[in-house]
Order: C-alpha cells, then sequence, then structure tokens
C-alpha cells in the first residue's frame, strides 16, 4: 500500500516527510486537504490530527502526525531501503546523545527564526495580512546569531550531528529553502563558509530537488 501524506504539496511540513520518502525510497500520495474550505478544521480530520494542522500519513492503517515524527517513523521502518544512517544504528549513547542533540538544534535554534520569517514575509500576505518589518528584523538578528553558532560547529564537523548526514540535516530543509524564496542568502553567505558549504551540501541533494517545489 502507498504511503498517504494528508495535506498540500507545498506545505513546508509535507515537503519535510517528502524528502525524507525520497531518501527512503518510499512511495507516497499526497492526499489534498483544501486549506481554504478549513477541511483541516473538520471533525473528521481532527479525529487524525487533532491540532488541525498538516501533513497526518495513513501508512495501511497506521495514522500518525507531526512531520519529525513521521521523518523518524518512516527512517526506521524502511531502514533498509535507501539512504543509510539517517538515524544513527549505533548503541553507543554518545552517538546516539549528538544526533539528538542535533535534533534539537533544528527545532530550537533554527526553526523559530526561520519559521518566524516565513509567516511575516509569505504567510501573511497570502492572507493579505500587514508584515511586521520590525518583528522581521529582530527575528533576522536572532537568526543571525544562531548562524554564528552553526558556523562555529560546522567548523569541526561536515554536518550538524556528525560526519554523515541525518535526519538532523534533512529537516532544516523546508524553511531553509524558504530564506532564499524570500530573497534572502543569508544561508550562503561568504562570512560563514562552513554554513554555505553545508548547506549547499544538503540543498542540492536529489531528495530535495525532487520535492523542493512541491511533494
Amino acid at each position: 500500500m502507498t504511503l498517504k501524506i494528508y495535506g498540500i504539496p507545498l506545505s513546508t511540513c509535507v515537503r519535510r516527510v517528502a524528502v525524507v520518502c525520497k531518501e527512503k525510497n518510499v512511495p507516497y500520495e499526497v492526499v489534498p486537504v483544501d486549506l481554504s474550505k478549513a477541511e483541516h478544521k473538520s471533525a473528521s480530520y481532527l479525529e487524525k490530527q487533532p491540532f488541525g494542522q498538516v501533513p497526518y500519513i495513513d501508512d495501511d492503517g497506521f495514522v500518525l502526525y507531526e512531520s519529525r515524527a513521521i521523518g523518524t517513523y518512516i527512517t526506521r521502518k524502511y531502514a533498509s531501503q535507501g539512504t543509510q544512517d539517517l538515524i544513527p544504528t549505533s548503541n553507543d549513547p554518545e552517538v546516539l546523545a549528538i544526533y539528538e542533540r542535533g535534533l534539537s538544534i533544528e527545532t530550537s535554534q533554527f526553526d523559530p527564526s526561520t519559521s518566524g520569517l516565513a509567516w511575516e514575509n509569505v504567510f501573511k500576505k497570502m492572507y493579505g495580512v500587514e508584515t511586521d518589518k520590525a518583528r522581521v528584523e529582530e527575528l533576522l538578528t536572532t537568526l543571525n546569531g544562531k548562524l554564528d553558532g552553526y558556523e562555529r560547529i560546522l567548523s569541526k564537523q561536515k554536518y550538524i550531528a556528525g560526519d554523515h548526514v541525518t535526519l538532523a540535516d534533512l529537516f532544516h530543509l523546508p524553511y531553509g529553502s524558504m530564506l532564499g524564496y524570500q530573497g534572502n542568502d543569508i544561508l550562503e553567505s561568504e562570512t560563514r563558509p562552513n554554513v554555505a558549504r553545508w548547506w549547499k551540501d544538503i540543498s542540492s541533494r536529489p531528495s530535495w530537488e525532487a520535492v523542493k517545489n512541491g511533494a
């Protein structure tokens, strides 16, 4: 049975799931959810996704929401397929701790600023709401500080969780790519050569090329 992703192809979180499917060679189907008609807030949808957000998946009857959890599930269930070691297979607690730290870095250090910028510069316009320019400047200042930390990390290792690409890297792709969509090349700046090298590496992966314009 083909894995079903309920959402819209351009959703950042749908694409986060889709890029993992591509890495793991897992066929999927995007089942459209009409946000303009508030289908994601319907009683039947809320039974599957209690927060009324996209996406959720149905994998032969197993329903799961939250894109990062979905990516982890897909990687573990289809471990023998596609790209290996997106999740470390080692039982070494230090290796696993470094991987978990990488996941936490994306969630707590990167996502708040980049998702906030996407909201201000892209999504607000879609709803006819004016961008808060002061908030944009605040978010950019915060993100610059965070990326200085990334530069220090990536000066010592190739990827966020070590020397192999993992989900901790892939999870950056949707909102990181939206910075470029906003005309911001902060991830490609020569002032942070290691961040630029890392971003070029992960954003040019065939899996992301396949879904970056729509899952």
